[in-house]
């Protein structure tokens, strides 16, 4: 018999009690890009409960995204909003999805992140990243933002860490080793800096981060 989303609410429930259930299912988070990062990412908060997620992409899965990042063989070539939409409402049903196959501009971002509280940029490359914050942190006050900054390569995960660089902006990574930066991408250390930043997500949400 297939678990319905009644049920998982209610595991929920039992697992992190029925205020902080109640209160992850009431937020609402955008991940900007949906690689290694953000797909990463977008199943950790659904397992968590958090009940909205706004899922921004505007690729398609390709053969090479599959060493680290939530897609299968079978969605090669699907928009990565729409797969990442499939694959989450097999995990997680009861969360409220909304995807757009879009790049995020300046001209669009008010429409697409209006809904969040939390706005989580993963893209790849470093002039997206920042154009991101910048704009977010200039037009959007009201938001926490959470970036990353560093996670290639094969070094140590004890140097990813969450850095709180504005009283809005947290920062997860290891700070160097950037994505096409000539570092190889290893899944296990892109999902830690994505579990990083998706506990930071929940810490917000908990209101229990770090001054």
């Amino acid at each position: 018999m297939k678990t319905g989303e009644k049920e998982l609410i209610e595991a929920l429930k039992k697992r992190h009690g029925e205020e902080l259930a109640g209160t992850f299912l009431e937020s609402s988070v955008a991940i900007c890009g949906l690689g290694g990062l953000g797909s990463n990412i977008a199943i950790a908060l659904a397992r968590s409960g958090v009940g909205r997620l706004i899922l921004i992409d505007f690729d398609r899965v390709d053969v090479s995204n599959l060493h680290r990042q939530q897609y299968k063989t079978s969605q090669v070539g699907m928009l990565k909003a729409e797969a990442l939409k499939e694959n989450l409402k097999e995990i997680a049903p009861f969360v409220k999805l909304e995807c757009y196959a879009e790049k995020v501009t300046e001209e669009n971002a008010a429409r697409l992140l209006e809904k969040a509280s939390i706005v989580i940029e993963a893209f790849d490359k470093a002039e997206e990243k920042a154009k991101l914050v910048n704009f977010a942190l200039e037009n959007m006050p009201d938001k926490i933002i959470i970036g990353g900054s560093g996670m290639a390569g094969g070094g140590s995960g004890n140097l990813i860490r969450v850095r709180r660089i504005r009283k809005n902006f947290y920062l997860c990574g290891d700070n160097k080793t950037e994505v096409g930066g000539g570092e190889r991408l290893f899944a296990p250390r892109v999902m830690m800096c994505a579990s990083l930043m998706a506990l930071t997500a929940l810490r917000i949400i908990m209101g229990e981060m770090e001054e």
